[in-house]
């Protein structure tokens, strides 16, 4: 039996994130503690998946292929690390598309549920740096936690726009949620409306 399951975004949160966007294999630098977070993670026994919107699809910047070239790259580098990550679901969509699937709606997060069989989504984590990541978690019924790496350090001045901002935890990065996470604070057990 799982401990549970945990959705992250992909970069800013597992990788360096770049304005110009992450466009081949070779770009895609995980950070070294995002990996070992990972690896905590599954080895206690939740369930790892990636939830990630990549509008540089639909902008022409790199196509299918390449995403799944750099995804092998992802998990190649977790699994080394002693990790792994059941499920990677993405949005191809630019943000002035009609889709259901971009964050912040919650679709992609939705096709994690529904791919790990599960009913809901209450007991879930949703894990990002942005303010979409936050929107879909809670859209979604997740917990929510906000790393302060990639645009973390920016989205912490913005959480008054979400519903519900005191319900995100605020973490310095995925190895430092993960490890609180692991050593049962209180914090990442605190009762929600």
């Amino acid at each position: 039996m799982s401990a549970g399951l945990i959705i992250l975004d992909r970069d800013g949160v597992i990788n360096e994130d770049s304005i110009e966007f992450i466009r081949s294999p070779e770009q895609w630098l995980a950070f070294p503690q995002a990996l070992e977070a990972i690896a905590r993670l599954h080895q206690c026994g939740w369930i790892i998946a990636v939830a990630t919107n990549q509008s540089g699809i639909a902008r022409g910047y790199f196509d299918e292929a390449t995403l799944e070239a750099m995804h092998d790259r992802m998990h190649r580098e977790v699994e080394a690390a002693g990790g792994m990550i059941s499920h990677v679901v993405y949005s191809p969509h630019g943000p002035d598309d009609e889709s259901d699937t971009r964050k912040p709606k919650p679709g992609l997060l939705y096709q994690i549920r529904d791919l790990c069989q599960l009913e809901h989504l209450d007991e879930a984590w949703m894990v990002g740096d942005s303010l979409r990541d936050l929107q879909a978690g809670q859209s979604a019924g997740c917990r929510t936690a906000l790393v302060l790496t990639g645009k973390g350090e920016i989205t912490r001045g913005d959480l008054a726009h979400l519903e519900r901002p005191d319900e995100v935890v605020i973490t310095d990065s995925l190895l430092d949620f993960a490890n609180r996470l692991l050593s049962d604070d209180p914090a990442m057990k605190a009762p929600r409306r």
